[in-house]
């Protein structure tokens, strides 16, 4: 085994601090870390389509699954296995796939492509993940109201509403300023849930015996028929595996590690223990066996705590979809999308307004449309288990390819992670009548999304290509003009998409203006599959090779987890590369503005034509995003069919 799985050579180093830790309990976890809250609920809950009985056999075989199914999806898989396949210390499915892409050689194109779409299908689920994890959490949440006064029970799907409606409403203000308090909240929630977890376990200790993962494996063989369906909702004991992934880079892999070991995962495994301790005692608990284990009397403050730790967990799981949808505009699968950054010191606190609109009406949707966390519990798996088996397959791929593992041991632990992940995943497939259609449905809408951008933006620069024509030759044409060109005093600055091609910008100032500024300097922005790119490194400048007639290339380099900014980059080039120092009081901007229209050409279906041209305008304004003044910014316009 290849020694870079300990330790990868691209891995930034981290020292495990007290407060990284306790900031990772407060994001990481909060969506596992709630997951106690509907998850026995769900397996036993009468009205389900295959409840599991209630016996003792059956609730020791339950809690023996619940166990095992976290240790070995969250505790093996994640935390051991795939959070060492970082991208420069990156965690997510976005992160594999560029991963993946970096292969080239060493793999088929084909598989590369393959495997890439199917990273792409992980991360359109987890948008569907996104939609449900705040719907399934607050009404799990404040569905303890039944069990403070039932007479409640009306009021729970408008307080869940109210809500969801602030919680979205507040994430234009960031989370920097609440941040602090979200790792001490969750401490307290499991230290809580771990609490009432042994207060369970010592009504019915004997329920310990199902630590042993032979009463899980009987449950699966002699009730086969009853365990096949119950793996549908256990798969909802281990939501939030990819949050552990998708946010290492924040925290690292070392806190993570440490919080998951040293405190949540043995709250959770006394709570789970817990309430089926409390099952075996008492069936009439059925209805919502997490609130019955409080002492009585607590039950309204545990209600309002696990409220506040949902909201945490939405707050985790919103956040991590503005950071897909970021990065997958980064890497061409999303057009430009505006990204305000909410902490100047917090890695990855991002606010995307119209992710923010569309998950709000989604989720709303959601509450009204299922109105119990019960309803929810099967279309939620559906979208986890999906992902966290792309996420195995992709890592294991990575592992064989690029670590070296050797074959056999890849077919066999593998083969034997990815049958235990198609189990769960041929489980909820069962459910599609009730509710896992939902998951199936966002995502295979958000992976034609996704995937006709990639396909229509390719067209689009094939059709860009031709009409801006080779840079060279262009600069030749204007530099050898007779009479030249009119050359007017200062800088200007046309954004290009790369160095081989003339920017329509400056094509279209020089054929109707008939002049040129004293210093033309073609910047174009490189989005390398990096999450962020050292100052050092961001510039390199380029004279055309030409010294004396003012025109430069310069590219910028900015990582798929950072937002261009152009000012900023012009900033660092040396002024002896440039012929001296920029006055940007004296500097104007140029960019090419696209209109993009449907054409006769048998590029794409006509539908996804349509869909292309429809995602356009999710598009950022191209002044705020690239950071250019408006006042001194101009927009010259270009028609092209796709």
């Amino acid at each position: 085994m290849s020694t870079d799985v300990a330790v990868p050579a691209h891995s930034p180093a981290r020292k495990l601090r007290t407060g990284v830790v306790v900031g990772a309990l407060g994001v990481v976890f909060g969506d596992i870390g709630t997951s106690p809250i509907y998850t026995v609920q769900t397996l036993f809950n009468p009205g389900d389509p295959h409840p599991v009985p209630i016996s003792q056999a059956n609730v020791y075989g339950v809690v023996s699954l619940i166990f095992w199914s976290v240790m070995i999806i969250v505790t093996l898989t994640y935390v051991t296995l795939v959070m060492h396949a970082d991208n420069d210390g990156e965690g997510g499915v976005m992160a594999l796939i560029t991963l993946v892409r970096r292969l080239g050689r060493r793999s088929s194109p084909r598989i590369i492509s393959a495997l890439s779409a199917l990273g792409i299908l992980g991360a359109a689920l987890f948008f569907g993940d996104s939609m449900i994890t705040p719907a399934i959490s607050v009404l799990s949440a404040v569905e303890g109201l039944k069990v403070v006064d039932p007479s409640l029970a009306e009021l729970i799907v408008p307080i869940t509403a109210v809500i969801i409606v602030g919680l979205f409403a507040v994430q234009r203000h960031g989370t920097a300023m609440v941040g602090r308090f979200f790792g001490p909240v969750m401490i307290v929630w499991f230290l809580v849930i771990g609490a009432c977890g042994i207060r369970g376990i010592l009504g019915h200790p004997q329920i310990l015996r199902a630590l042993s993962p032979t009463y899980a494996m009987e449950f699966i063989v002699s009730h086969f028929h009853i365990a096949f369906f119950a793996l549908a909702a256990v798969v909802l004991s281990v939501t939030g595996a990819e949050a552990l992934y998708a946010d290492m880079g924040h925290f690292g892999r070392k806190a993570i590690t440490w919080g998951w070991l040293g405190l949540v995962l043995p709250a959770l495994t006394l709570n789970y223990f817990g309430q089926g301790a409390l099952l075996l005692g008492n069936q009439s608990v059925v209805n919502a066996p997490f609130f019955l284990l409080v002492p009585s009397g607590w039950e309204l403050p545990m209600m309002v705590l696990a409220t506040a730790a949902t909201v945490i967990a939405s707050q985790a799981v919103i956040t991590g979809a503005y950071s897909v949808a970021s990065q997958a505009a980064q890497l061409g699968y999303l057009p430009r999308l505006r990204v305000a950054h909410t902490s100047a010191s917090s890695i990855g606190q991002i606010y995307v307004p119209w992710i923010n609109g569309m998950l709000l009406v989604a989720v709303l949707i959601l509450v009204f449309a299922f109105r119990s966390s019960a309803a929810l519990g099967y279309a939620y798996g559906m979208a986890v288990t999906g992902t966290i088996t792309i996420t195995t397959l992709l890592f294991l791929y990575i592992a064989h390819v690029r670590w070296r593992w050797p074959l056999w041991l890849v077919v066999i632990g593998g083969g034997a992670l990815l049958t235990v992940d198609l189990m769960f995943l041929a489980a909820n497939l069962t459910k599609l009548v009730h509710g896992a259609w939902l998951p199936l449905l966002i995502g295979l809408v958000t992976f034609t999304v996704l995937i006709t951008w990639q396909r229509g933006s390719m067209i689009v620069t094939r059709a860009r290509d031709q009409a801006e024509g080779p840079l060279p030759q262009f600069i030749d044409e204007i530099t050898s003009r007779q009479p030249p060109l009119a050359r007017i005093p200062g800088t200007a600055v046309f954004l290009n998409r790369e160095r081989e091609t003339a920017p329509l910008s400056m094509r279209a100032n020089v054929d109707h203006n008939h002049v040129l500024h004293e210093r033309v300097i073609i910047l174009s922005i490189v989005v390398p599959p990096v999450p962020r790119v050292s100052d050092d490194e961001r510039i390199t400048v380029n004279d055309l090779g030409n010294h004396h007639d003012g025109i430069y290339y310069v590219s910028a380099r900015f990582g798929y987890m950072e937002r261009p900014d152009v000012l900023a980059a012009l900033r660092l080039v040396d002024p002896a590369q440039i012929g001296g120092p920029i006055d940007f009081g004296e500097t104007s901007y140029f960019l090419s503005k696209i209109e993009l229209v449907p054409g006769d050409q048998p590029t794409m279906a006509p539908w996804r034509k349509r869909m292309f041209i429809a995602t356009s305008f999710m598009a950022a304004d191209s002044v705020g995003y690239f950071g250019l003044p408006l006042g001194k910014t101009v927009l010259i316009g270009s028609r092209i069919e796709v």
